[in-house]
């Protein structure tokens, strides 16, 4: 049955809603990454000594540049490992859109529910993008300690964290957070499991990045299997 939840996800794809919504997070993200870029450098240039002076070479001019370019680099490889978190965390935002475009797609006749609060959005949008930041950065100790189980380790850590993230955003718009945690914890495992599906196209750069959007319509999809 999840699996028939996910290929009626995949097979809305190209919905312009779910275009929308997938542009805009990886536009912003984009926006925000070249933001932490610039400020970094900027830093670095505004608080960085134009000039060092090191024991048996004396004064030397160029160590700002050299550190500047640096740091360019630094966050062009730190890019590369938080595209899909940050991406991820911002196109939550706007995941709402999906979930009413899979309703109205597969479910008419539904009541339309009332928006969450942006200052809730914001704080679950922050805590999403904190933890999966953080195990996945668990996952990546675990695996290098760990190397036969690493991909066993990423997808039963990812698996959880997008299971409880998407389900919990699905239930709350029809049940609220109390009634959404509640639902969870009920059905913990097959929400598990379909997380761990998610977790998938997470190995395949670019397809990662439809993560979100196809989390957000596959578990819609489940929240009213599971309700009926």
């Amino acid at each position: 049955m999840i699996f028939t939840d996910f290929f009626k996800a995949l097979g809305q794809l190209p919905d312009p809603r779910f275009r929308g919504v997938l542009l805009k997070g990886i536009g912003l993200a984009f926006g925000a990454l070249f933001g932490m870029t610039f400020l970094l450098v900027s830093a670095i240039q505004m608080f960085f000594p134009e000039t060092i002076s090191f024991p048996l070479i004396g004064e030397v001019d160029w160590t700002r540049n050299v550190v500047s370019v640096g740091g360019f680099f630094l966050m062009i490889g730190l890019s590369v490992f938080l595209m899909v978190p940050v991406a991820s965390a911002i196109t939550s935002f706007f995941l709402d859109d999906v979930a009413q475009a899979v309703e109205d797609e597969s479910y008419p006749g539904l009541p339309v529910p009332p928006p969450v609060p942006f200052k809730e959005a914001l704080s679950d949008t922050f805590a999403f993008l904190g933890t999966m930041i953080l195990l996945n950065i668990v996952a990546l100790m675990l695996s290098l300690l760990l190397p036969f189980f690493g991909f066993a380790i990423f997808y039963v850590l990812n698996g959880y964290l997008l299971g409880r993230e998407y389900f919990q955003m699905v239930a709350m718009r029809r049940l609220g957070r109390e009634g959404a945690i509640k639902m969870r914890k009920a059905h913990s495992m097959e929400i598990w499991f379909a997380g761990c599906l998610m977790a998938v196209p997470l190995s395949f750069p670019l397809i990662n990045l439809l993560v979100p959007v196809l989390g957000a319509a596959t578990f819609t999809h489940l929240f009213h299997r599971l309700s009926d």
